[in-house]
């Protein structure tokens, strides 16, 4: 069955970086685009990068742009989400996800805490 697990989350004080990895398995990766959501506390869940099979095309938020970067590993069936520059705006649970035949697919989810 799909599956994506998420890891790399933690607490970070303001500006610092974490680097977020999604393992996945039990679909075709390759041929998959990949995407990065995240639920802020008391918000609903917002895309905010995603990525092409090749991994050279790659959509960001306005409010994450040139401080985040995703990235995909298609020998290790992984996908990346490098933060730099972190917020206390950038605290949520982020997840991974991918739609197969109209289906999303969802991780458990990684929390990220800024805070000084």
């Amino acid at each position: 069955q799909v599956q994506l697990v998420e890891s790399g989350g933690g607490s970070v004080q303001p500006g610092g970086s974490l680097r977020l990895s999604c393992a996945a398995s039990g679909f075709n990766f390759v041929e998959s685009w990949m995407r990065w959501y995240r639920r802020a506390p008391g918000q609903e869940r917002e895309l905010i990068a995603a990525v092409t099979t090749s991994g050279e095309d790659k959509y960001y938020v306005d409010s994450v742009k040139g401080r985040f970067k995703i990235s995909r590993d298609n020998d290790k069936n992984t996908i990346y989400l490098q933060m730099n520059n972190l917020t206390s705006e950038d605290t949520a649970v982020y997840i991974c996800n991918t739609r197969i035949n109209s289906l999303g697919y969802w991780g458990q989810g990684t929390q990220v805490t800024v805070s000084s």
